[in-house]
């Protein structure tokens, strides 16, 4: 398996070197150059493996310069029992009838980057063994909140890596923003950035692709990577628990083996979402893959109209890791659509970088549309289908679930299409508890984050996790804010260069 730009297709490099560089040196990201097919045969074998020997025999498919051995190392150290809340590490809830929540949040961070950000490391240490051996890799994360710390935790003193996070100071929620500021770890710094995450995105990618930056870190012995999703790493853990919740379906009898779902995901970078559309090209039964987006909604205009704009008002709301005007992996999608027309891939990434938007052909569009559906949910109705989950079913969701049931909602009104369902839920509801008190309680909460959060597992009876409530007790570490134009001086800044 090699994997090619999608801005240059002429590159070929193996997983281990995707992985390790992140991105392709003009800019573009690493895709495979084919996709992997699974039988159903092998999807019904799946159904009795746990979670980590389902994410071995999906990984495997992509990762073919990994060993057996070098494999299982990887997998059992990230979905290591004693990380997860859950024994399936990514459970499927039946809620209502046809509504089926695939719960991403039982890591250590209760959020779903924990999926991907527990496995990366293990494959960037793997992937750096092989591709750069006895260098120091910075990884340089942009976050609009969950990314951060999913990748911090599972970066913290990994050996021969150092890990940068900028996220946007008014862009989080108050339990992100302490997850992320009290980080332990000797190789880990945080800074915040007056902007938003777009700003810190593009910086981001613009410091990735400067030559001089790059050499004055290889005088070092550095190099950078990435853990957000423009790395193939971040990705490819993902396309996992798509089969795995099939795999639940089919244990539980909600479904029967070749039996279509439809997959709802609330995104704001579109790599979630692009997961469930690899596992659908693999051979996984999905029949529609539905895009909800929050009031942010680009991509929900995107994917109706084929124009893609930016310059829009930037709304910040209560479901912030979806508060992103510029969607990273579409460029991947667009790509694979286009049949790897790089040169038109090319183009429209140039337009987005240098005029904030760009249109596609009518038939890219309808071919996208075959596959994708789309909606967007306000604020008001993000609360009103908070309270509607918890009091009609007993199920306690966070915000950005609550985008993904609204919409899933709105789509089965609209086209009647009411086949089992499955709705990724993204992060614990106790990430977002002021938010979710609101919203139960119909009331404007004036407690502090902590008794918030005390507050919501009184009048919820559901329980706080762990890792959150351990937050009481730890200590702020960093304190910095830069702006957008000086991140590339505080990057040299954290590593004390």
């Amino acid at each position: 398996m090699f994997y090619t730009s999608t801005r240059n297709k002429s590159i070929k490099v193996t997983a281990s070197q995707a992985i390790a560089q992140g991105i392709s040196e003009e800019g573009g990201l690493f895709v495979p150059c084919e996709i992997p097919q699974v039988s159903l045969d092998t999807v019904g074998k799946m159904v009795s493996m746990p979670y980590t020997e389902r994410a071995k025999t999906i990984l495997k498919e992509y990762l073919t310069d990994f060993s057996e051995e070098e494999l299982d190392y990887c997998v059992e150290g990230a979905y290591a029992a004693e990380k997860f809340s859950s024994d399936k590490i990514a459970p499927t809830v039946c809620v209502n009838k046809n509504e089926n929540i695939l719960e991403l949040w039982h890591g250590p961070t209760c959020a779903f980057k924990d999926m991907a950000l527990q496995l990366l490391p293990y494959l960037m240490t793997v992937s750096a063994k092989k591709t750069a051996e006895g260098k120091t890799i910075v990884i340089l994360v942009a976050t609009s909140g969950d990314t951060g710390k999913a990748a911090l935790e599972g970066f913290k003193d990994v050996e021969n890596t150092k890990i940068l996070v900028f996220y946007p100071v008014d862009g989080v929620s108050p339990m992100q923003k302490l997850q992320m500021t009290t980080q332990e770890g000797e190789n880990v710094a945080v800074c915040a950035i007056k902007g938003n995450f777009d700003d810190a995105q593009s910086a981001v990618k613009s410091i990735f692709t400067n030559d001089d930056i790059k050499a004055k870190l290889a005088e070092k012995n550095m190099m950078f990577s990435s853990a957000n999703s423009i790395n193939w790493g971040r990705l490819v853990p993902q396309i996992v628990y798509y089969f795995s919740t099939y795999c639940d379906l089919l244990d539980t009898g909600k479904i029967a083996l070749g039996d279509e779902i439809n997959v709802v995901v609330p995104t704001g970078n579109f790599g979630n979402i692009l997961a469930a559309y690899y596992a659908k090209r693999m051979g996984l039964p999905i029949k529609k893959l539905v895009c909800a987006s929050n009031s942010n909604n680009v991509l929900t205009d995107f994917l109706t109209s084929g124009y893609y704009n930016k310059n829009r008002e930037f709304f910040t709301t209560t479901s912030p890791s979806m508060d992103i005007l510029i969607s990273s992996n579409l460029e991947r999608l667009l790509y694979h659509i286009s049949g790897d027309d790089d040169a038109l891939v090319s183009d429209l990434m140039n337009k987005l970088s240098s005029n904030g938007e760009y249109k596609v052909s009518d038939k890219l569009i309808n071919d996208i549309k075959e596959l994708f559906a789309a909606g967007y949910c306000d604020e008001k109705s993000v609360f009103a289908t908070i309270k509607e989950q918890f009091d009609d079913y007993g199920y306690l969701c966070d915000t950005h679930t609550a985008v993904a049931v609204s919409v899933y909602l709105d789509y089965v009104k609209n086209t009647n299409d009411d086949i089992p369902t499955v709705i990724d839920s993204t992060a614990s509801p106790y990430k977002f508890s002021a938010s979710v008190l609101d919203a139960v309680t119909g009331e404007k909460s004036t407690l502090d984050e902590f008794d918030i959060v005390d507050e919501l597992s009184k009048v919820t009876k559901t329980s706080v996790p762990k890792p959150l409530q351990a937050l009481k007790e730890k200590n702020v570490r960093f304190t910095q804010v830069c702006s957008k134009e000086n991140m590339s001086d505080m990057v040299f800044t954290l590593l004390n260069l």
